[in-house]
């Protein structure tokens, strides 16, 4: 690279929702701004989660000097792990953030070998050629900051997830003043968050949230419970503190639930007043309508607390005739189906569902709306934008949305994928070559079981067209098939006894074995393959269909 060469590589999040990550390069030095993971769509069959392959900062970890968190959700956190495997750096971020983190590292058995640094807003911080100030912003987690990173080129800004909240529950308020200075100092690049570029006007602040709680816990006659994204520490507080002044007694379920609140109440950032807490199996004890419960699990997920209550498969709550159950969090599209499924499960039991668009709202977005957006580029000014974080669609209305700015100095506006590599220099910006970017699919959250593509496409076409194993007895000394071949089938056409279809594939397999020489019949690979072909062909030509066909050869 030259010697004032500026290198951006997005390793994940650019044309997709998750595995946000970004290597931010400037000559022999990398430094990483998150490492995020995604939940797996409906084809990634059996596997967990998905994350960034990072075989690039692998390749060049002699480089990478740290990693720099913006905050706590799984989509900038989740990954951690799995990067650190392989790269010992130093790990930046918020003491809530890095808790969490602390917890994802302890799974992996990586806790003591990494060195986590706490930061808080309004520190610079200073990793070779960079020197990085961390802005403090709103977003739908607590501790969240921006970063407006130097360089001899000039000033970087990344704004992570935000929204500008006026009226925060914690009064950390979005500082504005720490853009409007980098605006007027000069900003070389931006790169800004285009998750919610498509809707009109500005977020709702989170207190928008609090009269529709307030209305609910004092109507409701009996049980109250609300489901909410553990991470969103402001909804706690809020759901906390409408219980007390309703009278009512608050408890806790599912583990991440748990184990935020804990963190959260340890730092400080979740007050919870003395004598308020119930503990979970008092639930169904207490007195139906001075009861709050808070459970995880807002998308359907199958083991997850809520799932469970909603079939009377928790051993501490379930639903009763007259409760009141508030679904706090929006549906994440793709979850539909499981979320829709545990609501009539919830609704077959009698209770009151809230849930979706209500006035005032039981939930509000974490994102920027278009104006606030539009707020972030009039404040900043950059001579060069990069819509980040959302599908191709928002990307490309973000940086339509910034070509007003061209009269006021915006040079050119990017629209990357991941692995693409945007160059800035002396002589300006430009899109130039593209670095092997991917995912890894892992099936139980170990670092050792990264599930192959071939894997996957085995288990898909299982799953679609079954499997058929023809079983076949051969005499190893005389070469000759001893009997008649077995075959048996899941997932495809019924192979009962007297079925015509398995009278005719025994003929195929036994016409196969009859036209091989005894030397073919005796090599166990080669016979393997002949019957599999020559099978395959006999059930696509009869039903269409293409399962997967294992022979086994047992040789006597």
């Amino acid at each position: 690279m030259a010697e004032k060469a500026l290198k951006i590589i997005p390793l994940g999040g650019l044309g997709e929702f998750g595995m946000n990550s970004m290597a931010i390069q400037y000559g022999d030095d990398i430094i990483v701004v998150d490492a995020g993971m995604m939940f797996p769509d409906s084809e990634l069959l059996g596997v967990d989660v998905v994350v960034p392959d990072f075989a690039y900062l692998k390749e060049n970890k002699d480089l990478v000097r740290a990693v720099i968190l913006t905050h706590g959700h799984e989509d900038h956190i989740g990954a951690v792990p799995f990067l650190l495997s392989g790269i010992n750096v130093p790990v930046y971020g918020t003491a809530f953030t890095l808790a969490l983190v602390e917890r994802r590292l302890d799974e992996h058995d990586l806790t003591r070998s990494v060195q986590l640094n706490p930061i808080q807003p309004g520190q610079k911080l200073e990793i070779g050629p960079f020197v990085i100030d961390f802005i403090n912003v709103t977003h739908s987690i607590v501790s969240c900051v921006a970063l407006a990173i130097t360089i001899p080129l000039g000033v970087i800004i990344h704004t992570g997830d935000f929204k500008v909240d006026a009226t925060p529950t914690d009064n950390q308020l979005f500082d504005l003043h720490a853009f409007a200075e980098y605006g007027k100092r000069g900003v070389l690049l931006l790169m800004s968050d285009s998750t919610n570029v498509d809707r009109p006007g500005f977020t709702l602040s989170e207190r928008a949230v609090r009269p529709k709680l307030e209305e609910i816990f004092n109507r409701a006659r009996r049980r109250v419970v609300v489901c909410c994204f553990s991470s969103s520490v402001h909804r706690l507080q809020q759901v906390v503190d409408v219980a007390r002044d309703s009278g009512r007694k608050v408890a806790f379920l599912g583990r991440s639930m748990m184990d935020v609140t804990e963190i959260a109440h340890g730092l400080g950032l979740l007050q919870i007043p003395n004598g308020i807490l119930l503990r979970a199996q008092d639930i169904m004890e207490a007195d139906p309508a001075k009861v709050v419960a808070v459970v995880s699990g807002t998308q359907g997920e199958p083991m997850s607390a809520m799932s469970r209550v909603a079939v009377d498969n928790h051993k501490h709550l379930w639903i009763e005739n007259g409760d009141t159950v508030v679904l706090s969090a929006r549906i994440i599209p793709g979850n539909e189906k499981p979320i829709y499924r545990m609501i009539n499960h919830i609704a077959r039991r009698g209770a009151d569902l809230v849930y979706g668009s209500t006035n005032p709202p039981v939930h509000v977005s974490g994102h920027a709306s278009a104006e606030e957006l539009n707020l972030i580029l009039n404040l900043v000014r950059p001579r060069y934008f990069m819509p980040i974080h959302g599908e191709y669609r928002q990307l490309a209305l973000h940086a339509r949305m910034a070509q007003h700015l061209s009269d006021w100095g915006l040079e050119g506006t990017f629209i990357m994928d991941s692995g693409d590599c945007l160059l800035i220099d002396e002589q300006g910006a430009r899109k130039s070559g593209k670095i092997p970017v991917g995912r890894l699919c892992i099936d139980s959250g170990s670092i050792d079981e990264v599930v192959e593509d071939l894997i996957i496409r085995d288990r898909r076409h299982l799953a679609e067209d079954g499997f058929v194993i023809p079983i076949i007895t051969i005499n190893r000394s005389t070469g000759r098939a001893e009997g008649v071949p077995e075959i048996v089938s899941r997932g495809f056409v019924s192979f009962d006894e007297g079925s015509p279809l398995l009278a005719e594939a025994r003929a195929v397999v036994t016409r196969t074995l009859d036209n091989s020489s005894a030397e073919e019949r005796s090599d166990a690979g080669l016979i393997q393959e002949k019957v599999r072909i020559d099978l395959k062909r006999f059930i696509n030509k009869q039903t269409q269909r293409r399962p997967l066909i294992m022979p086994v050869i047992l040789e006597l």
